[in-house]
């Protein structure tokens, strides 16, 4: 248990060390790791997790997911995950292969561009949607191959257009397996669209102010669009309603905070943007069914939790 998670969601790396990309291999990363891969824990990176065998469970945010061959996960940073009992150190058991590819949050900016907001949010950032693709033997091999090239570039740090040909890699890959995946129940969304445009800019805004903004109307007011607009886009896209999308963002943090922290309620529900805690535990009770506090004591063996650094903070 720790004090708080804040940090833990607000890093980026302005100056990262070393490429600040890598790509580990399964069994061999979770055998290796410095922490217990089968309690909580979160990264301050992205990460995307390619399980090619092995069949088990993967719980991301409370939920869990089951694994087959050609599963890709994807986790950003904040996210809390872990696997379940198929990995165990102690007996040098781990029944997955597989890889992963780990990079710090520069690797996947995108004030400055719609394509690259897409790629980003249709892959990562789902806490609206499933947080995983499943691909076919022909596109795994075809990400087979740009992997290798990504194993091959990563080591050619400090060479000239080196961050930038991983970066290109990258997209390629994310285009791959948006273009070829399966996601069930998942619109794929198209950023020639200005609905999709909309909704992609509104789950980025949400992201960065659901502790501050709670209404539907200052959303509408940051994005420039009438409520009418932003409730027709959201629903389109997402089958809810903005406040609804809101709502969800705000109750997944909290139930982090409540589980994963020492935090009292009121503290919070301050760090959430209500000054009534009152107000705020009603929320919680209608969201989740369950008080903070009874939340809280559910369940007693998943209180251990990590905190992983970005890759950048651990490169040679």
């Amino acid at each position: 248990m720790i004090d708080n998670l804040t940090d833990r969601y607000n890093t980026v790396c302005a100056a990262p060390r070393g490429n600040g990309f890598r790509v580990e291999h399964m069994p061999d990363f979770l055998m290796q790791s410095d922490i217990d891969d089968c309690s909580p824990h979160v990264h301050a990176f992205y990460e995307i997790l390619w399980f090619q065998n092995g069949n088990g469970h993967h719980t991301v945010d409370f939920v869990d997911y089951e694994v087959t061959p050609n599963t890709i996960f994807f986790l950003s940073p904040g996210q809390i995950h872990h696997f379940d009992h198929n990995v165990d150190k102690s007996k040098n058991i781990c029944n997955y292969q597989g890889l992963t590819i780990k990079m710090c949050t520069d690797f996947l900016r995108d004030e400055d561009c719609n394509g690259n907001a897409l790629l980003k949010y249709n892959a990562f950032h789902t806490f609206d949607t499933l947080p995983f693709y499943k691909v076919d033997d022909a596109t795994a091999q075809e990400l087979q191959l740009l992997v290798r090239q990504m194993e091959d570039e990563a080591k050619c740090h400090g060479e000239f257009g080196n961050i930038e040909i991983l970066k290109a890699l990258l997209r390629i890959f994310l285009v791959k397996i948006q273009r070829h995946g399966k996601q069930d129940d998942q619109l794929h969304l198209d950023n020639i669209k200005s609905s999709h445009q909309l909704f992609v800019n509104f789950r980025r805004m949400v992201d960065l102010e659901y502790r501050r903004l709670h209404t539907v109307q200052e959303y509408a007011d940051g994005l420039n669009v009438a409520v009418r607009t932003l409730n027709k886009c959201v629903n389109e896209c997402s089958q809810q309603s903005p406040l609804s999308f809101i709502n969800d963002r705000i109750i997944l943090e909290a139930k982090r905070m409540v589980r994963y922290t020492n935090m009292m309620i009121k503290e919070i529900a301050f760090e959430l943007g209500y000054e009534d805690p009152s107000y705020f535990v009603k929320l919680f009770k209608r969201q989740t069914g369950y008080l903070p506090s009874d939340f809280r004591e559910l369940d007693t063996v998943t209180k251990t939790y990590s905190k992983l650094p970005c890759p950048c903070e651990t490169s040679n």
